[in-house]
């Protein structure tokens, strides 16, 4: 993978690895907690017939760098703008799965004149409600979600992974554990993964109602995918969000979890080639 160090501001020489597909309009594809950017191969493959696609390690995650940072939603924005400019990136769509969402989001409501347009997969939207799941409360707990961190292995994390799925299929759950396990496992990587459950937490309790007032006035086309049997984001979180932002086109995909782009990557990726590639957006 590509490496980019980014130049200028707050991250100034920070690592991060990226993959790059096809030509033609710049597509940003940025992945949920825990993820990485080569689980977005299907989706790349799909729209890289008629787009430049990107694909990023947000800092912590993947083979970018894991510095001792506070990962909240402000450190990844600004990573992403880093790593647009970096590229030369002028105008781009954005894709956010889960976590991504709200990335991306954040980062449309900070350059809204750079984002042609927004799908979120299985997104997680800030300021509306969602509560963490009992795991994730006790991960966020000091020392409790560090013991925890410990006792990761990849039966841990293969039992886990199968949660997401609707129908868990076992080469999915196999790449998505094993894929450059030792760089998304060392402790930084782990110490990264409780920093960003945290700080997302407090991040979501300090937006509330003017962050989604700030998201009714986005006027970028977005589209929102959303699997009903989602058990990370689930299907109340996007229904709120489809009754708050009316303008969202929302697509519920039947029999699926927290992943839709691979458990129905056809449908799903061929949903976001049509809306992101296949309609110019409007000016």
């Amino acid at each position: 993978m590509p490496e980019l160090r980014l130049r200028g501001g707050p991250l100034d020489g920070l690592s991060l690895q990226y993959a790059v597909q096809g030509r033609g309009p710049v597509v940003a594809l940025v992945h949920g907690l825990g993820s990485f950017a080569a689980s977005w191969g299907a989706t790349m493959e799909a729209l890289s017939g008629r787009a430049t696609v990107l694909a990023l390690d947000l800092p912590g995650f993947g083979r970018s760098a894991k510095p001792r940072v506070r990962y909240g939603l402000s450190l990844f924005t600004e990573a992403l703008d880093g790593f647009l400019d970096g590229l030369g990136v002028g105008q781009v769509s954005l894709v956010g799965h889960s976590l991504g969402a709200s990335v991306v989001l954040t980062y449309a409501l900070a350059h809204p004149g750079r984002v042609d347009r927004l799908a979120l997969v299985a997104g997680l939207v800030p300021g509306f409600p969602y509560r963490l799941s009992p795991i994730y409360r006790a991960l966020a707990l000091p020392g409790v979600g560090e013991a925890l961190a410990l006792c990761g292995c990849q039966a841990v994390y293969r039992a886990a992974l199968a949660r997401c799925f609707y129908r868990p299929r076992a080469e999915a759950i196999e790449f998505l554990v094993n894929c450059d396990y030792a760089a998304r496992t060392g402790w930084g990587a782990r110490a990264a993964y409780l920093s960003a459950v945290r700080a997302v937490r407090d991040d979501f309790a300090a937006m509330g109602p003017d962050c989604r007032r700030a998201l009714r006035a986005l006027t970028a086309p977005m589209l929102m995918i959303q699997g009903r049997q989602d058990p990370v984001v689930p299907a109340a979180h996007g229904h709120a969000v489809a009754q708050e932002l009316p303008r969202v086109e929302v697509r519920w995909v039947e029999a699926c979890g927290h992943f839709p782009q691979i458990e129905h990557s056809d449908q799903v990726n061929g949903w976001l080639s049509e809306f992101l590639v296949a309609r110019p957006a409007p000016r």
